[in-house]
């Protein structure tokens, strides 16, 4: 029976092929562990800027919303809630696609669209320079950190909202994995506290059939789709950001019924002490799940 070669030899064929500083050899079939990237400084005021910002408009309104819209034939709904806003706002959203940004941007009046930033996670959409120069020029994104507060060195959310700048924010954190609204992270709420600034709760149906995760492209006709604003809601004097959390979060699970029935049924489910997470809370097969939240009604069915 033979032999494989010993250790000694091993080790001596690795030292040849290995130099000081350079990454060990990898087995055969391994990928290699990314380590996180370290904290980087992503400047974006020059996103802000009047030039930028012309430019911006004319993309946004001349080239992405053609585009998503004869992809997806959104509906909008509910965009009266924005009259008599003065000032900036923070648009909280659930997030279910990378559609969500244009679809919220270009669904705002043009007016509110041009003083509009986007938060964005610093690790997804800042990871390299172009990245975050396409995204901060084209969606005005700021980058923040999932883990918690901001990478920029120029400006922070509440520099932002204090400039007269409003922000979309998707508090889920990342994208749901079944097309259900998830639990929202705190940190809008807390903004909104501080800033003093009322929370403008936008549900959006059908973007997660439509452009699911690992799709470049969204999927024409697949399913409607639906951009949803609703009443402005400010905190209440003293309000713990978390109490407020849970206020937004059951706002944005009314509008989300709303669309996928009506505006009485919604309203009157919310009234009951389980709310319009009662139905969501009992256990369904995936598929149900996804079905229910992401295929509208019609219309005629809501009229």
């Amino acid at each position: 029976m033979s032999r494989g070669p010993s250790t000694r030899t091993l080790v001596r064929q690795v030292a040849r092929g290995w130099r000081w500083g350079s990454r060990p050899p990898l087995p055969a079939g391994a990928e290699p562990h990314r380590l996180p990237a370290p904290n980087r400084e992503f400047p974006t005021a020059w996103a802000r800027t009047a030039p930028a910002r012309a430019v911006r408009a004319g993309l946004l309104q001349g080239v992405m919303r053609p585009l998503v819209w004869h992809e997806t034939a959104p509906g909008v709904h509910g965009r009266d809630a924005l009259d008599g806003l003065d000032g900036p706002v923070i648009f909280v959203a659930n997030h279910s696609s990378h559609l969500d940004t244009p679809l919220v941007l270009c669904s705002l009046p043009p007016e509110r669209r041009e003083t509009t930033v986007v938060a964005a996670a610093a690790d997804y959409f800042f990871d390299s320079a172009w990245r975050a120069a396409g995204t901060a020029l084209l969606f005005g994104t700021v980058p923040i950190d999932r883990r918690g507060g901001a990478r920029t060195p120029t400006a922070t959310p509440g520099e932002l909202l204090a400039d007269g700048w409003s922000l979309v924010i998707f508090p889920e954190g990342t994208r749901t994995p079944d097309g259900t609204l998830q639990d929202l992270r705190p940190g809008a709420a807390y903004l909104a506290v501080q800033a003093g600034v009322p929370v403008v709760p936008v549900a959006i149906r059908g973007s997660y059939t439509a452009m699911p995760r690992g799709r470049s492209w969204p999927q024409r006709g697949r399913t409607p789709v639906s951009v949803r604003y609703g009443t402005p809601l400010s905190p209440a004097a003293d309000e713990p950001p978390r109490a407020f959390t849970e206020r937004i979060t059951g706002a944005l699970r009314q509008l989300l019924d709303e669309d996928r029935t009506t505006w009485w049924e919604a309203a009157r489910r919310a009234a009951t002490p389980a709310g319009t997470a009662g139905a969501a809370a009992a256990p369904k097969a995936r598929w149900r799940t996804v079905w229910e939240a992401t295929e509208p009604l019609s219309e005629g069915r809501r009229s």
